[in-house]
C-alpha cells in the first residue's frame, strides 16, 4: 500500500512545483517562437543569442570573481557551444514548418538518443524496461508524424514533415549537447558549464548570424509585438538552464522527465485556447503514448540508484579488505627481514595498493 504522507511531503511538493516551473519554462519558448513564426519573422538564431550572452554576463562574472582556472579544455566548451547553438537553431527553425504541438511532442525523441550515446560512450548499463519505455515513446513520435503527413489543416504549417524532421535533427543535437554537459559538469562545475556555454555559445551564433540572418533582421519591423516575444524567449531560455542543474540535484531526472512532459499538454491548451485551433485526435493518443513510454522509462530509477550504490559500498568494502590483509601481510614481513635490513624503514619501498574498481550502471 502507498503511504501517501510519505509520497506528499515538502521535498516532493518542491521537486514538483521546480518542474510545473520548467515546464512552463519550455511552453513559453515555444509560444514564443510561434509567435515570431506567425508574425513572418525567420531568425532563429537571433532568439538564442541573448539567452547565450546572458549566460555569459552573469556566470562569466562569477567564474572571474572566483579568480580560478578552468578545470576543462576551453575546445570542449567551442564544441559544445557549436552543437548547442545548432540544435536550438533547428527546432526554432521548425516553426516555420510545423505546430507547436509537433514541435513540442517531437522534442521526446532526445531521450532515445540519450541512451544510445550514453550506452555507446559513456558505457552506461540499461535494463529491458528502459528499451521498453523507449519503443513505446518512439511510436508516440511516429503517430505526429504520419498526422502531420495526411492533415489537411493549415494550423499543421507550412510543410509540417520537413518541420518534423528538423526537430528530430535538433534533437539528436540537444542529445549530444546533453551527454556532453553531463561529461564535462562531472569534471567541472556548474557555474564555468553555464559561462563557457554562454560565452561561445555568443560567438557561435553572432557568427551564425552574420552569415545567415542579416537581412532578415534588416527587414523586421521592430514593434513591441516583435521585440516582446524575442524578450520573452531569452529569459525562458536563462531561466531553464539555470534551474534544470538544481531540479536535477533536488528531484532527479525522473521528477524532471515526467514535469517536462506536461509541457506538451500546455502546448495544446495554448493551441485550444489561444489560437483557437483544432488538434488531431492523434494527438492525444501519441501524448498518451508518450506520458506510458516515459513513465515505463522512468519507472524504479530510484531502485536503480540504490542497486549502483550497494554495489559501490560492496567494491568499497572489498577493496578495504584487501587493504587490510595486505597491510597485515606487510607488518609480518617487515617483522620477519626488517632486522636484517638498515634503516627505520620510513625510506624503504612501500607496495603498489590494488587498483579501482569503476561500476557504471543507469
Amino acid at each position: 500500500m502507498v503511504n501517501f504522507k510519505k509520497l506528499w511531503t515538502k521535498k516532493t511538493l518542491l521537486g514538483l512545483a521546480l518542474g510545473q516551473f520548467l515546464s512552463l519554462l519550455i511552453t513559453s519558448t515555444g509560444f514564443s517562437s510561434s509567435e515570431l513564426a506567425r508574425r513572418g519573422i525567420n531568425a532563429p538564431t537571433s532568439q538564442s543569442f541573448a539567452n547565450y550572452v546572458l549566460l555569459a554576463i552573469v556566470y562569466g562574472a562569477m567564474v572571474i570573481y572566483r579568480k580560478k582556472g578552468l578545470k576543462a579544455k576551453w575546445y570542449y566548451y567551442i564544441l559544445l557551444g557549436i552543437v548547442d547553438v545548432e540544435a536550438n537553431y533547428l527546432v526554432v527553425k521548425a516553426y516555420q514548418y510545423t505546430s507547436l504541438t509537433s514541435v513540442m511532442l517531437l522534442d521526446c525523441w532526445t531521450i532515445p538518443c540519450v541512451i544510445f550515446l550514453t550506452w555507446f560512450f559513456l558505457k552506461t548499463k540499461y535494463r529491458l524496461k528502459k528499451f521498453v519505455g523507449v519503443a513505446i515513446c518512439v511510436a508516440g513520435l511516429v503517430l505526429v508524424v504520419f498526422s502531420d503527413a495526411y492533415s489537411s489543416d493549415s494550423a499543421a504549417g507550412s510543410s509540417p514533415v520537413k518541420g518534423d524532421f528538423l526537430v528530430i535533427a535538433g534533437s539528436v543535437l540537444y542529445a549530444v549537447s546533453n551527454v556532453s554537459e553531463e561529461f564535462i559538469v562531472t569534471n567541472t562545475d556548474r557555474i564555468e558549464l553555464m559561462a563557457m556555454l554562454g560565452l561561445f555559445g555568443a560567438i557561435v551564433s553572432a557568427c551564425q548570424i552574420s552569415i545567415l540572418e542579416r537581412q532578415e533582421l534588416r527587414s523586421i519591423h521592430w514593434s513591441a509585438g516583435a521585440v516582446l516575444p524575442f524578450i520573452g524567449f531569452a529569459l525562458a531560455m536563462f531561466l531553464f538552464y539555470s534551474f534544470v542543474p538544481i531540479v536535477l540535484k533536488h528531484s532527479g531526472s525522473t521528477m524532471l522527465n515526467l514535469a517536462l512532459l506536461t509541457s506538451d499538454m500546455w502546448a495544446v491548451f495554448i493551441r485550444i485556447f489561444a489560437y483557437d485551433q483544432k488538434v488531431d485526435w492523434m494527438y492525444f493518443i501519441s501524448f498518451a503514448a508518450v506520458a506510458v513510454g516515459l513513465i515505463i522509462y522512468s519507472w524504479g530509477s530510484r531502485e536503480d540508484d540504490k542497486g549502483k550504490v550497494q554495489v559501490a559500498e560492496e567494491t568499497a568494502e572489498q577493496s578495504n579488505t584487501m587493504d587490510v590483509e595486505t597491510a597485515i601481510g606487510n607488518t609480518v614481513q617487515g617483522s620477519t627481514v626488517g632486522s636484517s635490513r638498515p634503516g627505520d624503514g620510513k625510506h624503504d619501498s612501500a607496495p603498489s595498493a590494488p587498483q579501482g574498481i569503476v561500476v557504471t550502471d543507469c
